[in-house]
């Protein structure tokens, strides 16, 4: 069969999502009967079935949910390879970098000067972006390289170069039964609010966007906070850093995307690992 056209796609997508042909059409601003015909064609050339329908629900057949995820792979690498054509083709290219609040850990200072020096690099620009959002800015094209972080991160699709692997800190009000031990574990914490992160994640706590709402929070007893220990850098005078002895250690990574051929990326990805090797530096900001 010839490949689907995007256009089929983005009509498969948004029925998937919906799981509703109207609410689909009216998302996609067009009428649902051309909708469903165009859904139908599709089943027909591919020769499965990808949606279930029935007079009262539509759902996702074995092959739609592999269809689905492959779908918008597809659209992500379509609409990643205009953003970076015509990124391209600026007057003034720019190396397009990003990460999550604090998500490099320091590191990014102390990489510019280093790279800054070959004769490959462009100039940088930083993008600071929701938690959790560096990985599908990559995929799609908005950005060149992002600092991710395993195991938390979708690495898929991306080469990757190991910048930092940190031990685990609790974050606790100066106050907090626990804030004069010299080490804890994760037990101890039982009962003690902890932070919502973005995303599906569930806890007891407010949620948490930035490092200095985190601080904030604590501060004022609202939770306690279990977190790499870089974030230590922003430790405010109000709040103590107790090393966990049985949280699992998490990863920052460099990431861009597969065969890429960038000599600009490569520049970058020589100075990180150069800074890398080096060691972390890793200090203690207090603030009022």
């Amino acid at each position: 069969m010839d490949a689907p056209e995007t256009r089929e796609l983005a009509y498969f997508v948004a029925v998937a999502e919906e799981l509703h042909f109207g609410r689909a059409a009216r998302r996609l601003g067009m009428a649902q009967p051309p909708l469903s015909r165009a859904i139908q064609q599709l089943e027909r050339r591919m020769g499965v079935v990808l949606l279930e329908r029935t007079s009262r629900a539509v759902s996702l057949t074995p092959a739609g949910r592999v269809f689905l995820a492959e779908s918008h792979k597809a659209l992500d690498a379509v609409a990643a390879a205009v953003r970076r054509a015509q990124r391209a083709g600026r007057d003034v290219p720019r190396l397009m970098v990003v990460m999550k609040p604090d998500g490099d850990a320091g590191l990014l200072e102390r990489i510019m000067p280093v790279y800054r020096r070959d004769p490959d690099a462009l100039e940088v620009e930083v993008v600071v972006c929701g938690i959790g959002e560096q990985a599908q800015m990559l995929r799609d094209g908005r950005v060149d390289l992002a600092f991710l972080h395993a195991p938390h991160d979708d690495l898929g699709g991306f080469d990757t170069e190991l910048l930092l692997t940190q031990d685990h800190v609790a974050v606790l009000p100066s106050h907090h039964r626990l804030a004069d031990r010299a080490a804890l574990v994760l037990a101890d914490l039982d009962g003690d609010p902890l932070p919502r992160w973005a995303g599906p994640e569930e806890a007891s706590g407010p949620e948490v966007r930035d490092p200095g709402q985190l601080m904030q929070l604590v501060a004022l007893g609202q939770m306690v906070a279990v977190v790499p220990e870089s974030v230590r850098r922003h430790a405010r005078s109000d709040v103590v850093c107790v090393p966990v002895l049985d949280a699992p250690r998490s990863s920052i990574l460099l990431a861009w995307p597969e065969r890429t051929r960038s000599r600009a990326v490569a520049a970058f990805v020589r100075a990180s690992t150069e800074i890398a090797a080096a060691g972390p530096v890793i200090e203690t900001v207090a603030a009022p």
